[in-house]
């Protein structure tokens, strides 16, 4: 399915949409719940304020991505990123 010249807030709960790709994309305060986004990939999107709740994120790939305020189960992907680069060092 294509999606094109859509300008609503986009909500997808309880769908499976396995190797689905975002490129160039505004999905601000979307959110994404119960979600299979297994290989899916997002790219030069949007994704402030999103938010993603139970969703399968394996072998996800965000490349140039606006993530402010973006959240995963509750937790900002900002603190995520931090988290993991403070252990890297």
């Amino acid at each position: 399915m294509e999606l094109h010249n859509v300008r609503e807030t986009l909500s997808v709960d309880d769908s499976d949409i396995t190797e689905s790709r975002f490129s160039n994309t505004k999905l601000v305060k979307s959110s994404f719940k119960d979600v299979n986004l297994q290989k899916a990939a997002f790219t030069n999107a949007n994704l402030a304020e999103a938010t993603f709740v139970d969703v399968n994120l394996t072998n996800v790939s965000i490349k140039d991505a606006n993530l402010t305020g973006m959240k995963i189960n509750d937790v900002l992907v900002s603190d995520l990123i931090q988290a993991y680069q403070s252990r890297a060092k």
